[in-house]
């Protein structure tokens, strides 16, 4: 199958026409990772101020995703939403994404008129909103969105790395790499691990246990 040319405003014209207002684009990362927090994003763009070569951020290189959220940071409206990992452990993580997309749209301060959510269900909030699956390879908006989540969980994780070294963070970004799952086992689990992810789980366990032999 032919690659989808790119995303374009087909979405955020149609609601916006439909609902008089602004419309925001929403995307989340970092859902899979063993670490860190999940963070969304929401973008309303100025029609006229689209940074060129926006697309899904998993289609970009690190290096564009940097230059492409600068320029949208510099001309859009951008709502940056974070769950934490102990929310993800008490919520699960669907419900703390739901709840990171929440805060990303609640600090754009003024509503958007719509809100377009990448996925296939929306949060439960009191937004106007319509889910749309692969929306970050459609919609500009979206897509804006995964990029901006995309670079801002990146460099937290950069960060992290320089306060836990070993598990390989700034390379694999909390996800389970080798280098990642062999730390745990030999290092353990740091504050910043989902304990209620089962790799976690089971290496706090196996490391609890040794260290009481």
């Amino acid at each position: 199958m032919p690659r989808n040319s790119g995303p374009d405003l087909k979405f955020e014209r149609k609601y916006g026409k439909l609902h008089g207002g602004p419309v925001a684009g929403v995307d989340e990362a970092g859902r899979g990772p063993l670490a860190g927090p999940v963070v969304a994003a929401a973008v309303v763009l100025d029609p006229g101020c689209i940074p060129e070569g926006i697309d899904d951020s998993k289609a970009l290189t690190a290096g564009k995703r940097e230059r492409l959220c600068a320029e949208i940071l510099a001309c859009a409206r951008v709502g940056l939403g974070i769950a934490t990992v102990e929310e993800i452990d008490s919520l699960n993580i669907f419900w703390a994404t739901m709840l990171a997309m929440t805060r990303a749209v609640e600090a754009l301060g003024p509503a958007p008129a719509f809100v377009l959510v990448d996925g296939n269900r929306c949060p439960d909030w009191t937004h106007r909103s319509h889910a749309v699956v692969g929306g970050d390879a459609l919609c500009v908006s979206i897509a804006a969105a995964s990029i901006v989540a995309k670079h801002r969980r990146d460099a937290m994780m950069i960060e992290l790395d320089a306060l836990h070294p070993g598990y390989g963070w700034a390379s694999n970004k909390g996800y389970a790499a080798k280098v990642h799952q062999e730390a745990l086992r030999s290092l353990g689990p740091t504050p910043h691990h989902r304990r209620s992810f089962a790799p976690v789980a089971q290496a706090h366990f196996d490391f609890g246990s040794r260290a009481g032999e």
